[in-house]
């Protein structure tokens, strides 16, 4: 489980440090800053897959998504005593990311290429990456550490060079995850690589989930849900069946869904009192069909270490927010839970269960600060050095 999560220098996150618990419930005031705190989540899930470059490229490059305004904010601009300004000498740039978990924390900071000659030089470079053990870096606790080309492991009090040529546009992840040589590196690979994203799933017409998918065991509903009726029915011959139906019941008493095979696909049914049929995935309102997508990703036989909802209020009628709630909760029992809401009845409601870890964001001079959160009531946190 996560227990820290620590930006710098992205978007209007110029420096949070988040402590994290089993549910955690992200709210705020549009704009700020709840969409870059997950977009910034998504960006550590990429260190694992070898994509955070690409996943930067799509934000616009590396300087559209550092932190545009001051390196450091005087109380007296926030007071509005002086104009907003920046340093004389800036410091270098970097994009940092990181967190702690129960074994072990990673940190990654990116910043540009020195020099030129690539059509590239706008892609990010890795400066600098780092593995520890504990809830914060130490130089006594860091197991691996990179700078730049140049990897080491610690080997009891002394330091093992791995490799002195690493490419620095990939990850430690993709290039030394060696279960013999590197297994720190290898098994926090594997646990970020479980991460889970469910963001906005579409319930158009054409949406992937109102098709009929093949008929194949799916223990994990996919990001946009076109495999619903493979995992509903994965749910039901290899999860657990009860817990599925008392969720269903809970936000729509009496109905039933069925999966039906046809031709080597699955089709689904769902059957409400007072209906003389049951409705096909294709003639489902778009608040059921959101509701059976969020059910079958909650109630996985394969439970991730963390899954991020993304607004899963989206298209559902307030009164199935209640229901939803109490599913989000029973889910925190297998899985830590990150849930983005901008609905005051379902933030209210997941509020009730006392694990809950409220992180209200607000706006303080455009950088993103965490709602009641002193200079002394931070998580503690640092670095690695470049």
């Amino acid at each position: 489980m996560l227990q820290t999560l620590a930006i710098a220098n992205y978007r209007s996150l110029y420096d949070l440090v988040v402590p994290m618990g089993r549910l955690n419930l992200v709210t705020g005031d549009n704009g700020s800053g709840k969409s870059s705190l997950y977009r910034a989540l998504r960006l550590l899930a990429e260190t694992a897959q070898g994509g955070v470059a690409a996943a930067l490229a799509r934000e616009g490059g590396l300087g559209s998504a550092l932190w545009a305004g001051p390196s450091r904010i005087d109380q007296r601009m926030v007071r509005g005593e002086i104009p907003v300004q920046g340093q004389a000498h800036a410091p270098s740039v970097a994009l940092r990311l990181g967190f702690a978990g129960e074994d072990f924390g990673y940190a990654i900071d990116l910043g540009l290429p020195v020099g030129g000659g690539s059509m590239f030089d706008l892609d990010p470079q890795i400066k600098c990456e780092s593995i520890w053990a504990g809830p914060f870096l130490r130089s006594a606790n860091v197991l691996v550490e990179r700078r730049g080309a140049l990897v080491r492991r610690r080997h009891g009090r002394q330091w093992d060079v791995m490799d002195e040529h690493l490419s620095v546009f990939d990850t430690l992840f993709t290039q030394l995850a060696d279960p013999q040589r590197m297994p720190e590196v290898l098994a926090l690979r594997e646990s970020i690589r479980g991460w889970r994203f469910y963001d906005h799933f579409r319930s158009d017409p054409h949406a992937p989930a109102r098709q009929a998918p093949l008929a194949t065991r799916t223990p994990v509903l996919s990001h946009d849900g076109h495999d619903l009726a493979a995992a509903w029915q994965t749910i039901v011959e290899i999860g657990d069946p009860q817990a599925l139906a008392r969720s269903l019941d809970d936000a729509f008493p009496g109905a039933q869904v069925r999966i039906e095979p046809h031709e080597g696909r699955l089709h689904l049914k769902f059957q409400q009192p007072g209906l003389l049929r049951p409705l096909a995935a294709a003639e489902l309102s778009d608040g059921t069909l959101r509701y059976l997508l969020l059910i079958a990703a909650l109630h996985t036989p394969r439970p991730p270490p963390l899954m991020v909802l993304n607004e899963p209020e989206t298209s559902l009628h307030p009164d199935l927010l209640p229901a939803l709630a109490r599913l989000i909760v029973a889910a925190s029992a297998r899985s830590q839970l990150w849930v983005v809401s901008h609905a005051s009845r379902l933030i209210a409601a997941v509020q009730e269960d006392p694990a809950c870890q409220r992180i209200g964001l607000h706006k303080e001079l455009s950088q993103t600060r965490m709602v009641g959160q002193g200079l002394l009531d931070a998580p503690a946190w640092y670095w690695p050095a470049r």
